[in-house]
């Protein structure tokens, strides 16, 4: 298994807290991360066995008899009445780490989490590998700041520049492990088996979706639309559904990992701003299997090209981030006069614009919308550019290019 940069964070985690909790969606690597953090003596089981799930559900004192602590437990979302037996077990034994769960859906596990393990729990966020990880550099790896001092210490740990194959090559395939590190794996297989595996698992389970092949149709439909403003009128008509069924089938996909909606920055200063997120997939390769690329070459050539190497880039800082046990302040600005950044970073009280751009030549014109920052309610940090360039290089005092091998 390659280093995950997550690893550190976990183990950290478990020193202070009695629960930890990583979410992520099916295969990124959920279960083999705590077993390469955990002790010897860590048991294991999983609610994916319908006999344990069961006992689960019914007796969950028994169950912790018969898997006491230290233990992982598997796919909790399917027995949430386990959490109130977890407090009762680690508010009586004290000591940290005693308990560490995973789960394929974020959001339904919370509200379990909030009413009974407030306090009690570290929840940790698991996407698939990123470039970093995929270089082994993950132990090094530092959330994303357009600063240059983070500039600097990317330059210092960069792979050669990836040309622009291997960059789409890694796009085509996505992140799962089981797909991005074996090449023997036939990509097609991985993602039809993968979605059938979806469907009949997380989302039967989170709801009644009355026909599978509409909700299929839905998420091609999303797929192809990844960067751009969330329409639910559009997708609605789209897939022949009401808004309120889009509504609910975007929360499935947000829940369970498979969507991640940017969010648009917006304030009382400025009234002109837009409010509708962006919607990006957190697994280019599914995108791509969704949207039917049959090859990198056709993807890099075809009419999906930026969009899906801007969500690319998006989903490596979040990565960034979230393997790093954080959470960032992320948003796009777009207002009524149609000035748009692709990306807007909020850190120490300062707003850091970020352009994604497929060019290996970029000019100060694509940062013209920078200098809109400066009416909101924010000072206004250094910018960059991430394109294809094969270094770093300043474009004024206030604006950097850098290239994607650097996230």
């Amino acid at each position: 298994m390659l280093p995950r940069t997550l690893e550190t964070t976990i183990r950290l985690a478990s020193q202070v807290f009695p629960v930890l909790l990583l979410t992520g969606a099916r295969q990124v690597g959920k279960t083999t991360l705590l077993e390469t953090c955990a002790e010897p003596e860590r048991r294991y089981v999983t609610l994916d066995d319908p006999l344990e799930a069961e006992l689960a559900h019914t007796d969950p004192a028994l169950f912790f008899q018969r898997h006491p602590p230290p233990v992982i437990i598997d796919e909790v979302q399917y027995a949430p009445e386990l959490f109130r037996t977890i407090k009762l077990l680690v508010d009586k034994d004290k000591r940290n780490g005693l308990i560490w769960l995973t789960g394929s859906q974020k959001f339904h596990l919370m509200q379990g989490i909030t009413e009974s393990l407030a306090g009690r729990v570290a929840v940790l966020d698991l996407l698939g590998l990123s470039q970093a990880e995929l270089e082994s550099r993950a132990q090094n790896t530092q959330p994303f700041v357009p600063t240059r001092t983070w500039i600097e210490a990317a330059r210092k740990q960069a792979t050669p520049p990836l040309t622009l194959l291997t960059l789409y090559q890694r796009i085509w395939r996505g992140s799962y492990p089981r797909v991005a590190l074996h090449e023997a794996m036939l990509r097609d297989l991985f993602y039809s088996a993968y979605l059938q595996t979806y469907l009949q698992r997380d989302v039967r389970h989170l709801t009644r979706v009355g026909d599978e092949r509409s909700f299929l149709l839905f998420l091609r439909t999303c797929a192809a639309r990844v960067g751009q403003l969330l329409n639910y009128a559009d997708l609605a008509r789209e897939v022949d559904i009401d808004q309120k069924t889009t509504k609910a089938w975007l929360s499935i996909l947000e829940t369970s990992g498979i969507i991640y909606l940017l969010q648009p920055y917006f304030n009382n200063v400025n009234k002109r701003l837009i409010k509708t997120p962006k919607l990006y997939f957190l697994d280019t390769g599914l995108c791509a299997y969704l949207t039917q690329w049959s090859s990198p070459e056709t993807l890099e050539a075809g009419a999906m090209s930026g969009a899906i190497l801007e969500n690319w880039i998006l989903i490596e800082i979040l990565k960034s981030y979230w393997h790093n046990g954080l959470n960032p302040n992320l948003y796009f600005y777009r207002d009524k006069e149609q000035r748009e950044i692709d990306l807007l970073l909020e850190r120490d009280n300062k707003i850091y614009p970020v352009e994604f751009k497929k060019t290996a030549s970029p000019n100060l014109s694509a940062a013209k919308h920078f200098s809109v920052l400066d009416n909101l309610d924010k000072p206004r940090g250094e910018g960059v550019i991430v394109c294809l360039r094969e270094s770093d290089i300043p474009l004024s005092g206030e604006v950097n290019v850098i290239p994607v091998g650097y996230l």
